[in-house]
Parts: structure tokens; C-alpha cells; sequence
């Protein structure tokens, strides 16, 4: 089994988790992966970087905290009224949904949903530590 490690403390924000993302798992690859949640899922699907020819991995997610508060609500937040900035790229209603749900405190953070994607890739046993 391969066995790659997140380094939690190395992400401040949404765009340095892709840079961690980017090193951890595009190894020998050309191009990089786009700050994108459907492409981080796209990703633990494999067939490319480091889990090219890999049917399963581990992968530890060291310093997952620092991670959390990174990826928490404020980050979130910010990320939701982003694509609201952006009607013509995204749906509108969709993220105003998101955001107030996310203010409400029923909705999820981008910890918590980046957290979803992995559960979904059972190959893929996520550690936190």
C-alpha cells in the first residue's frame, strides 16, 4: 500500500491546501491540479501522479487541525461569496444556499467536504493525525 502524507501545517487557506495537494499527490506530472473540489475527487480516482497505478493508498493528513481551522467556516464563507461574484461562471442561487446554510451553522465547511470526497474513494484510507 502507498502512503503519502498532507502536511496540515503547510495549508493556510483554500488555494495553499491545492499547492499541498499539488505536491502530495502530482508527482512526475506536468500540469497541476485547479483549486476545484470535483477535481480533487476527479483526482483520488487515480490514473495520474502519484496514485497512478496504485489500487490503494494511505493517506495521512498530518497537523490536520491547523487543516481544520484553514478550511473552516471563514474560508468557506469567502469561497461561497467568490463564486457569487461570478454569476455568469456559477450558479447564484446554489451558493447563496450554501452560504446561508453555512450561517445558519447547518452547513458544511471545505474541511468537512474535502473530508466527504475522500469517504467516498474507499481505496483511499485517510488518516488524521
Amino acid at each position: 500500500m502507498t502512503t503519502l502524507t498532507i502536511d496540515g501545517a503547510a495549508v493556510r487557506d483554500i488555494a495553499s491546501f491545492y499547492d499541498e495537494i499539488n505536491r502530495v499527490f502530482m508527482t512526475g506530472e506536468d500540469w497541476r491540479l485547479g483549486p476545484s473540489l470535483d477535481a480533487l475527487n476527479d483526482l483520488l480516482y487515480g490514473g495520474f501522479g502519484a496514485l497512478d497505478g496504485v489500487e490503494s493508498a494511505r493517506v495521512v493528513w498530518a497537523d490536520h487541525a491547523v487543516s481544520r481551522d484553514a478550511l473552516g467556516r471563514d474560508a468557506t464563507a469567502e469561497h461561497y461569496r467568490e463564486k457569487l461574484r461570478h454569476p455568469e461562471l456559477f450558479s447564484p442561487e446554489h451558493f447563496r444556499a450554501l452560504l446561508a446554510e453555512l450561517e445558519a451553522g447547518t452547513g458544511a465547511t471545505y474541511f468537512e467536504i474535502v473530508l466527504e470526497i475522500f469517504a467516498d474513494h474507499p481505496e483511499i484510507e485517510l488518516v488524521l493525525a
